[in-house]
């Protein structure tokens, strides 16, 4: 039986920080299923639409990693995917809490689905979409942490 994880999150941008959990979670499983959030209670610079294409296009020809957009509950998401497993990224301890509480009731609607953490490289450690768009924002270098597709789509959303 393959073992299928999901990475979900909301890429609005993604950046070299979730890159390198993709890159690491193949030596792990089977098949990775990128799963773009669409919730309606995070405003959100790009559409679903968008951070799918930035994705895809970001990953390249990477084997074994799918992206798909998904909303709703992620264990029902997981489950409906035939995946026995959730891969987060932690970069600091601030994001245990979250991910802690998150976790517990993860295994409350659905025991059968495990999550699984990964340290995000100490490169990245710092790194967020928020931080991304607001290094952008104010004209700052953002080499080494998204590509250059990545800041001129940002660029021009934000000029729009």
């Amino acid at each position: 039986m393959p073992r299928i994880a999901v990475y979900p999150g909301s890429f609005d941008p993604v950046t070299y920080g979730h890159l390198d959990i993709i890159r690491r979670s193949q030596e792990l499983f089977d098949l990775i299923i990128v799963a773009v959030n669409d919730n309606p209670s995070r405003d959100m610079l790009f559409t679903g639409d968008e951070r799918v294409g930035m994705v895809k296009e970001f990953i390249g020809d990477l084997s074994r990693v799918q992206v798909e957009r998904f909303e709703g509950l992620l264990v029902d998401y997981a489950q409906e995917k035939g995946a026995g497993f959730i891969i987060r990224g932690l970069r600091a301890l601030s994001d245990f809490e979250y991910e802690f509480q998150m976790n517990l009731m993860n295994r409350r609607l659905n025991p059968h689905i495990e999550t699984i953490y990964l340290i995000t490289n100490q490169d990245y450690s710092y790194l967020s979409s928020s931080i991304i768009k607001e290094i952008v924002r104010l004209r700052g270098s953002t080499s080494g942490l998204i590509p250059e597709s990545v800041r001129e789509k940002l660029l021009k959303k934000m000029k729009g």
